[in-house]
């Protein structure tokens, strides 16, 4: 229990900070704690008023929750191991393969659609618990296991595939994953919604939350607590593999076709929304809702671009240029934690 009372190392002022500052300071503190939302607003604004006939549409609207959603989860599913410092390159190499998977293990296997869809996320958990073994018992760096697992997932697609479309009969309920709307809201977003509540109760509410938040501010510190760090690590790794095979059985119900050729696009605005996501709410550590922030942020910079007509080597410029950005920010964020807790 002695980890129990761990503190939050994030950098947002408390109420009691706030009480007693004037109102310019007040704002000028809040600003950075709310720097993306904030943007996110203002970009709003600027596309509906630069773009008023397409843009402050509901098509526009519905078009974005339903589309962003896949990356939406998957930039969650990035968060997870990064709450304990690691990262896991897998959420975008391994969608290819899981939504492959999700279709030919119904049009050529003859499986029930609910049987594909347990196997694909049991599948993709046991994947993360590869990854946490060889993180955290073979010692092997994070990014380098995770891009080695990637990569054979990656290959596999490609064997599987042939470098062809899987086609087949599919069933209206396996469809119904994602087409579903609710009063007019793609049911995407409300899966987006559930696992960001669900996940921000197990970061914030529960111990086993601060532990994976003290394993990555240091690690041998957690260790000396008495954190049982190896089984901690593992289980989010298990996590995000989860949260990768969801995603990419909702992809599949989305295309209705697998193609290896469909997925891997989705790495880096998932990392960069997972990397936003620690500049802002708790800044100084990378959160959930931080993270659906980014993603918003994300998604409606580049809807307003694409609707300006943009080149197509836009997005990913956009999408590079607000990873660099995000990470100086997480860096400038780590460097006030450190003088923080020096002074």
């Amino acid at each position: 229990m002695a980890n129990a009372n761990l503190k939050a190392t994030a950098l947002e002022p408390s109420r009691l900070q706030l009480a007693n500052l004037p109102l310019r300071k007040k704002i000028l503190r809040l600003v950075p704690v709310y720097g993306i939302p904030i943007l996110t607003i203002l970009l709003i604004l600027v596309f509906s008023i630069v773009l008023p006939e397409t843009f402050p549409t509901w098509l526009n609207f519905h078009s974005i929750l339903s589309d962003k959603g896949v990356i939406a989860i998957l930039a969650l599913a990035a968060t997870l191991p990064m709450m304990a410092g690691r990262i896991d390159l897998t959420v975008g190499y391994g969608i290819v393969l899981w939504h492959v998977l999700a279709i030919s293990l119904q049009t050529h296997f003859g499986l029930p659609w609910w049987a594909a869809v347990g196997i694909v996320i049991a599948l993709a958990g046991t994947v993360g618990a590869m990854n946490g073994i060889l993180v955290e018992i073979a010692k092997i760096d994070a990014f380098i296991a995770t891009l080695g697992t990637g990569t054979l997932l990656y290959a596999a697609a490609l064997w599987y595939t042939g470098g062809r479309q899987v086609l087949g009969h599919l069933p209206g309920a396996f469809f119904a994953i994602n087409d579903t709307s609710i009063l007019g809201v793609p049911i995407a977003a409300f899966y987006v919604l559930a696992l960001t509540i669900a996940l921000w109760l197990f970061a914030e509410r529960l111990p086993i939350g601060r532990q994976l938040y003290a394993i990555g501010a240091n690690q041998k510190a957690a260790e000396l607590s008495g954190i049982p760090v190896r089984s901690r690590v593992i289980l989010v790794f298990v996590l995000s593999g989860v949260l990768t095979g969801f995603a990419g059985v909702l992809l599949a119900s989305k295309l209705r076709i697998g193609q290896a050729s469909v997925g891997l696009e989705f790495l880096l605005p998932a990392l960069v929304a997972a990397f936003l996501g620690s500049t802002t709410i708790r800044p100084g550590r990378v959160n959930f809702w931080g993270t659906i922030w980014g993603v918003a942020v994300l998604s409606v910079g580049i809807a307003g671009i694409q609707q300006f007509g943009a080149d197509f080597y836009v997005e990913p410029l956009f999408n590079g240029l607000t990873l660099l950005v995000s990470i100086l920010l997480a860096g400038y964020g780590q460097s006030r934690q450190s003088r923080a807790s020096k002074s």
